[in-house]
């Protein structure tokens, strides 16, 4: 029935119509509103010349040669530990994490809902058809004191519409969704690159426990042959049980150290498990024996200002905000202004008898417009509103831009400290470990009391604990700095841009 109307029923050529209405669009005026431009605020030209190796930025006095260049920072850092290990979890944690997962759905809804705005440029078409039984009344058609017979009627008709973005409020609102997608791709990119740095602290973790268990297990053992050695004597005669039990209680005290240590390493597996998306329980059993933390052969490379600020997702994510923010100031200042929608109207009416017949037929052709008068300031308080919010969304980026910079400066400092931290625990290593040995061979001699051979012992136990500490802090430092720097999203493996 509809389709036999539609062949009837050509006040114009539909693909006219449709062609006319598409190019309504070249008639409108400028859109209302700002336009957006990056900002350009003397702070972002400032962080954008800022090179990040400068020596300015590792204050550290006692090194001597910066632990970083000035060489960009590659895509896939944790490939320059050159670990295959790191590499392949780091790989499953991409591809698996539910936290990216929850991610790329945000950023699939934010382009579903770019193309629903989209949508608003296209023309609408509508079809509709009502079949019933009964009839109309009798002044309906003109007819008083005429009650017409009972009988199957239909009402039906087509509705082609389309709105005039003659203000520029569609193209706003398209700007505005266009902006978030971006901002939402960011976010992908900012999970992505804590989803790395977190799996790699993770296992550096792991294998800097390791090497605290090797060390401790490895004071324990010198320990116990200290305990061995107060046995010994006792039986000669050449010291006191005093002695025996101070070996004893220090060999406790040692193995304590341990249950921590052994706690954190397998909550650290637990943790690597669940970045990957495994079940706690199912943590990778080769990493669990790991002992070396992971080290890069080379110095760390930074890059500079401009490269971070490009590189960094948050910026980029704070940016995009800012650019939705100020379309929006245009979608809200387009209420101030008429409506208008062209619209192209056909129906057919009567009994189902005479459906197709050319009295059943009617069609129209003209603008709506439609204009809330702004007389009670609803339209000025949103527009305020969203003039506010780009005012926020401005703070909120130069803010980003501060915190990026600090969060670099303070992961380099705490690097370049640690580094010669460690550098000063190796060499007074060297000499507790001269002046432990030096005290048992003077003990086994009867030259000097136990007490100095536990004093030394425990010296020792404490350095070599303190150096393992530090390797550990150092390797998490290396991680934190890579984190700072924000790489990791650009070709990250099974990503979908």
């Amino acid at each position: 029935m509809i389709a036999g109307w539609y062949r009837r029923f050509s006040p114009l050529p539909a693909c006219t119509v449709l062609f006319a209405l598409s190019g309504l669009n070249a008639c409108s005026l400028a859109p209302v509103g700002p336009d957006y431009h990056p900002p350009a605020s003397p702070l972002v030209t400032r962080a954008g010349s800022l090179p990040l190796a400068d020596k300015s930025m590792n204050p550290s006095p006692n090194a001597a040669t910066a632990p970083v260049s000035s060489r960009p920072l590659p895509d896939r850092w944790w490939q320059l530990y050159q670990d295959p290990r790191l590499d392949r979890l780091v790989g499953q944690a991409l591809a698996q994490n539910t936290d990216l997962r929850v991610a790329m759905a945000n950023l699939e809804r934010e382009q579903a809902l770019l193309r629903e705005a989209g949508s608003a440029q296209n023309p609408t078409l509508s079809v509709n058809a009502k079949p019933y039984y009964g009839h109309p009344s009798g002044l309906s058609v003109l007819q008083p004191d005429y009650v017409p017979d009972n009988a199957w009627r239909y009402d039906s008709g087509l509705n082609l519409s389309y709105q005039v973005d003659l203000f520029g409020q569609i193209q706003r609102a398209i700007e505005a969704a266009n902006a978030d997608s971006e901002a939402a791709q960011a976010a992908l990119d900012l999970v992505r690159i804590n989803v790395a740095a977190n799996t790699a602290r993770a296992y550096a973790e792991i294998c800097a426990t390791g090497l605290r268990l090797q060390t401790a297990r490895r004071s324990i053992d010198l320990q116990r042959q200290s305990v061995e050695l107060t046995a010994r004597l006792l039986q000669a005669g050449r010291t006191g049980e005093l002695d025996t039990a101070r070996a004893r209680a220090q060999l406790q005290q040692l193995s304590a150290t341990l249950p921590p240590l052994l706690a954190q390493r397998q909550n650290a597996l637990y943790r690597l498990a669940t970045l990957t998306g495994a079940l706690p329980q199912d943590f990778p059993r080769d990493v669990a024996d790991c002992v070396a933390p992971p080290r890069i052969r080379q110095l760390i490379p930074l890059g500079d200002g401009a490269a971070l600020l490009r590189r960094r997702p948050d910026i980029r994510q704070n940016e995009r905000q800012l650019a939705a923010a100020t379309a929006r100031v245009g979608v809200a200042m387009a209420d101030l202004y008429p409506k208008i929608t062209l619209g192209l109207a056909g129906s057919s009416a009567g009994l189902i008898s005479g459906a197709g017949e050319k009295d059943t037929y009617g069609w129209s052709l003209g603008p709506l417009i439609s204009w809330t008068i702004p007389n009670n300031g609803a339209a000025q308080a949103r527009i305020a509103q969203a003039q506010a919010a780009t005012k926020g969304d401005l703070a909120r980026f130069d803010g980003a831009i501060l915190t990026a910079l600090r969060e670099v400066e303070t992961a380099l400092n705490n690097y370049a400290q640690e580094l010669d931290r460690l550098q000063a625990l190796r060499d007074a290593g060297k000499e507790t470990r001269d002046v432990a040995e030096k005290t048992r061979r003077l003990y086994s001699s009867g030259k000097i009391g136990y007490l100095d051979v536990l004093d030394a012992e425990r010296s020792l136990a404490d350095s070599d604990a303190a150096l393992a500490q530090s390797q550990a802090q150092l390797a998490d430092d290396r991680v934190l700095l890579f984190l700072a720097l924000g790489g990791g999203w650009e070709t990250a493996p099974g990503a979908a841009k």
